[in-house]
């Protein structure tokens, strides 16, 4: 049987309910076969099932120490990853993506991947690596691997566990267990990587050395790297890297043909608790995780701000930036999208906001426009330049690029000189014809410069940042789950807006905007809820003219 087209037709049919990203990768196979861009072996395909299912053992739970018995979705997955071939008849993929909710079969998937890569993928000197942060998550799957061997006694009796590692001498193979390390792990040479749950891979260390597993492949026929994970709340990571470079391929707008995404994930947030849009996030419901306890996990998760946004995380794949996220990635992805610039929106109305934090850190500012009913927010960010390397290493963020991109300026040596921030504004009038008409401010920013602003005739209103600002916060975050925010392609924004999280009050419910993080940044947030607070204050007075629509 061709399980690629069963599941494909029962996705179509409605017998399978998959997201639309997975609908998108069937889609892609069956037209990419279809163009011959690749072909299928079905031999190929079929091995790789039948060995999954004769060779590779549970190793916890009730049905240990059984053989694994795959269903309809796995089937095609495997069959995808070893029955897609290129022209060579090598496999097609080299990069495999696995994004699915807890416990729904990873890790033994993973595990059986090794398997066949140390036993039957034939190549002499196979290198296989279980990759991971530390030693004890990358050994989880190991042990697995290691586990399912020893109920194996062909497999068992080629086998030799040294220290570090465990060697196969007829084929001079081994597998072993790999922490974050980038100077140990140059000179490797991978044949197969399986890099467990990459949402957790902190940010630059983990992009490169997910990189130096990668750049290993070199010498390799079909080297694969197998990744498998549940969304996480780490920002600018390997799993936002894959998750971008995935939806672009599923979007054809990718000229890379090695990475295969299987993201299993829900489509509309707002169905969070609705068993069947959990089927979309969850394909092995109903098997190896139950109804009744996804069913119990929502009725924790009603009850508890913190406990669904580690839902919507975990069951979900609706990427947070912690427990106590604000906003849901997806959120802040969909506000995203192509350039803007200012003079796009000449002769219009808005309503502006500036958070000035300290005088030797970042300052924001933005101005918020109103077009067609979608709020279109331009931020503006300065840092002192003396300071900008020392905040680009403490902070992780290539702050030189933002500079590049005209997202970040230099202002003062060591201090803020809050007249760039003054300019900035008056430029929005004198050279875009774009007129704040009201300016929301900290109350706690520099008196001087808002005394300049009056003087110039701009309007402000002071804002306390507490949790009088609960009516704002929530309609800006209703704004943006509803799409009618957009911050274009200002990144900078987007990470500030990632690492803003709530306080809230249990009783009344009211909340706070607090940082996720002890080093993160939210002046780019709280700028923004500075002007949508006087947006929302004055708009009986001002809100015609908002909306632009003359």
């Amino acid at each position: 049987m061709n399980y690629i087209l069963a599941y494909y037709q029962a996705i179509k049919d409605g017998t399978e309910t998959v997201g639309k990203k997975i609908r998108l990768t069937y889609e892609m196979i069956i037209h990419g076969l279809e163009k011959k861009e690749f072909f299928y072996d079905h031999k190929k395909a079929a091995a790789a099932i039948i060995f999954m299912e004769n060779y590779v053992h549970h190793h916890e739970g009730v049905l240990a120490p059984g053989l694994v018995k795959l269903e309809l979705w796995q089937k095609a997955a495997l069959s995808c990853i070893y029955g897609i071939v290129d022209e060579n008849g090598l496999r097609q993929f080299r990069e495999i993506f696995w994004v699915t909710g807890r416990k729904n079969g990873k890790t033994l998937i993973a595990s059986g991947v090794a398997e066949k890569a140390m036993f039957f993928d034939g190549e002499y000197g196979a290198r296989i690596y279980f990759a991971a942060p530390k030693l004890e998550q990358a050994t989880l799957c190991y042990s697995a691997f290691y586990n399912s061997i020893g109920h194996e006694p062909e497999l068992a009796e080629m086998s030799k566990k040294r220290r570090t590692d465990i060697y196969v001498e007829s084929t001079n193979s081994s597998a072993k267990p790999l922490a974050f390390s980038e100077k140990k792990s140059d000179g490797l040479n991978v044949s197969c990587a399986v890099c467990d749950e990459v949402a957790s891979w902190q940010g630059d260390q983990g992009l490169k050395f997910y990189e130096v597993l990668r750049s290993s492949f070199g010498s390799r026929r079909q080297p694969l790297m197998f990744c498998i994970t549940t969304a996480g709340y780490i920002n600018e990571g390997i799993y936002d890297e894959l998750y971008k470079r995935s939806t672009r391929v599923l979007l054809g707008e990718a000229k890379e043909k090695r990475l295969l995404p299987f993201i299993y994930e829900i489509d509309d947030i707002r169905k969070w608790n609705d068993i069947n849009e959990l089927k979309k996030a969850n394909p092995n419901l109903g098997v190896s995780v139950s109804v009744d306890y996804l069913l119990g996990e929502i009725d924790i998760a009603e009850e508890s701000l913190s406990k669904r946004a580690e839902f919507l995380t975990k069951y979900c794949n609706v990427k947070q930036s912690s427990s106590l996220a604000w906003l849901p990635e997806t959120a802040v992805l969909n506000a995203g999208g192509e350039h803007m610039e200012l003079s796009q929106f000449c002769d219009s109305y808005a309503v502006a906001g500036i958070d000035l934090s300290r005088t030797t850190d970042l300052t924001a500012a933005t101005v918020v426009i109103e077009k067609d009913g979608i709020l279109n927010v331009f931020a503006h960010f300065w840092l002192p330049g003396e300071k900008i390397t020392e905040a680009a290493a403490r902070d992780g963020l290539p702050y030189q690029i933002y500079v590049q991109r005209g997202l970040l300026s230099p202002s003062g040596d060591n201090v803020i000189d809050y007249q760039d921030v003054y300019r900035w504004m008056t430029t929005l009038i004198e050279e875009y014809r774009i007129y704040p008409l009201m300016v929301g401010y900290d109350r706690y920013s520099a008196q001087y410069l808002i005394q300049d602003l009056k003087g110039y005739g701009f309007q402000t209103d002071d804002v306390f940042q507490g949790t009088n600002l609960t009516p704002v916060i929530r309609e800006t975050e209703g704004l943006l789950r509803d799409g009618r925010i957009r911050i274009g392609d200002n990144d900078l924004l987007k990470v500030h807006l990632l690492d803003s999280a709530l306080k809230v009050d249990a009783e009344s419910e009211r909340c706070k905007l607090i940082k996720l993080r002890k080093n993160g940044h939210i002046d780019g947030t709280a700028a923004l809820l500075c002007a949508m607070c006087v947006r929302q204050k004055h708009w009986q007075m001002i809100g015609d003219q908002l909306r632009n629509e003359g």
